[in-house]
């Protein structure tokens, strides 16, 4: 008896892993067979970035509406709930905004990985890099993009939801700028890696191939854009199409003479002294919040209620060096400032062609500067409020130690408010699209991590007080040293990954 009971379990237990052997081949060939699908469906949109910092920084073209915006919209909140806990991507930022004019992350693409220093964009829907290709591209940090040396890449084919090239073979993309610089190719879609550090696994996404840069993007020391704009082609959006992450993201800029900082592809555990305003995704196509009211030591500024929701109302773009006010709001900021400074002398700005507002005798401390300037608050529609430090609306003269310059501008005869970089050093902001608002933390960018108690998230170190090109390798996390994506073996989680990948489109 105990015999028969014996060969009956050994029996048991061999039909078991023979079911899981031959669960784990069917896998793994689906999964192989689904990772060679050919994924060359997309759109490209007309909505370009705000990356400059001269002038009224937002694209010449706005994004045409969609023809199913709400079914987009109701498709991808069912896709949110699908998992409670979604993985995020954790990388650090270079560079200084002030010294380079934007921040860089570092992003991979291809198999094997090629590495790539892009501007954190807020204000671009769609992530370039340049392509080899490429008949006019100035002289970056990287070499150029090579497609024949990836063995994952396949450009976009051309279809009726796209731009094609004259020879209708690849689908294109133009972005221009309003100072007048643009950037344009094809589209190609390949694997996009994040960091070895990451928990999000390295993942296929559609980008743009440069054929032609002109302007400030040719002359730029960073390699091109990772666009964070709400568009089919944004990265944030295509991660989240996909259900990877969720439908959300944070950047993080250190202070004044510090730079770095990190950002967060995904959601995080917010800081419950996290203030929020809403964003309204109709409202306009950029991230807009609802500024109501500016305070300068604790008095609001004297101008009507509305000028902050003129035209595009106020839109956060991190790809803007400093923020531009409408003319009556930037006339009441500057007099209100003013009015607070009477023991500092007024000078002349670093560069004589610009009438930059400048103050000198203010030290050199930059811990020690809320005692000379005054307190700026910015009031959201839901009464919230945004401490701003003097470094978040000061940027240090170049050419006079101890002496500053407002770092607020007038927009021109533009109405629309637009806040760059400046406004959130040293400031945790989330884009929490999924809920329609932005958070902002006040806190220290250069050690985040440790202040957020990530764990096994990269250091955002900052770059050298006296580096000369903080765009060379600063502490960056590296890419996965194997080819990403073929390791299929037993990997229900991957197979899973894949079949989302596989089974995301582009639509209008």
């Amino acid at each position: 008896m105990a015999r028969a009971c014996l060969t009956a379990t050994a029996i048991n237990a061999l039909l078991i892993l023979l079911s899981v052997v031959v669960f784990d081949f069917f896998i793994g060939v689906l999964s192989f067979h689904i990772s060679q699908l050919d994924l060359n469906q997309t759109i490209i949109l007309r909505n370009g970035g705000a990356n400059r910092q001269t002038a009224m920084f937002l694209p010449l073209f706005r994004s045409p509406p969609r023809l199913n915006q709400s079914s987009a919209v109701d498709m991808r909140s069912s896709r949110r709930h699908l998992q409670s806990r979604r993985p995020n991507s954790r990388m650090s930022l270079h560079d200084d905004l002030l010294l380079n004019g934007y921040y860089t992350t570092r992003l991979w693409i291809g198999t094997p990985p090629q590495r790539f220093a892009l501007i954190v964009d807020t204000g671009s829907t769609v992530t370039y890099v340049p392509c080899s290709s490429c008949e006019q591209c100035g002289k970056h940090q990287d070499p150029r993009f090579q497609p024949d040396l990836s063995s994952t890449y396949e450009p976009v084919k051309c279809n009726i939801e796209c731009n094609c090239d004259n020879e209708r073979e690849h689908c294109t993309y133009e972005r221009q700028y309003a100072e007048m610089s643009s950037s344009s190719g094809i589209l190609g879609e390949d694997i996009v890696s994040f960091g070895n550090l990451s928990e999000l696994a390295p993942q296929r996404a559609v980008f743009g191939c440069e054929t032609l840069e002109t302007g400030d993007l040719y002359s730029q020391h960073a390699d091109g854009i990772m666009g964070l704009g709400r568009g089919d082609l944004s990265i944030v959006d295509q991660l989240v199409d996909k259900g990877v992450i969720s439908d959300s993201f944070s950047l993080c800029y250190g202070g004044m003479d510090i730079g770095g900082g990190g950002m967060v592809l995904g959601e995080i555990s917010p800081p419950s002294d996290m203030v929020y305003s809403r964003s309204d995704p109709n409202r306009s196509p950029y991230y807009n919040i609802e500024l109501k009211e500016i305070h300068v030591a604790g008095k609001a500024l004297h101008v009507d209620h509305q000028i902050f929701d003129r035209k595009h109302g106020t839109v956060l773009d991190s790809g803007t060096t400093y923020a531009y006010l409408p003319e009556e709001a930037f006339v009441g900021f500057k007099t209100a400032v003013m009015k607070e400074l009477d023991s500092l002398k007024q000078i002349q700005g670093p560069d004589p062609n610009y009438n930059d507002i400048c103050f000198s005798g203010a030290g050199s401390d930059v811990s020690q500067l809320s005692k000379v300037f005054p307190l700026v608050e910015m009031v959201f529609g839901n009464g919230q409020k945004l401490s701003l430090s003097p470094e978040n609306y000061l940027f240090r003269h170049s050419k006079v130690r101890g002496a500053y310059c407002l770092g607020i501008f007038q927009n021109g005869k533009d109405p629309t408010t637009l806040l760059g970089g400046i406004i959130v050093r040293n400031t945790l902001v989330t884009y929490d699209r999924e809920h329609e608002k932005i958070g902002f933390w006040k806190t220290n960018c250069s050690d985040l991590w440790n202040r957020l108690q990530t764990p096994n998230a990269p250091s955002p170190v900052p770059p050298g007080l006296n580096d000369t090109d903080s765009t060379e390798d600063v502490a960056p996390t590296l890419a996965p040293s194997e080819p990403p994506g073929y390791n299929v073996s037993g990997s229900l989680t991957f197979f899973l990954l894949l079949f989302s990948s596989a089974s995301c489109s582009y639509h209008t």
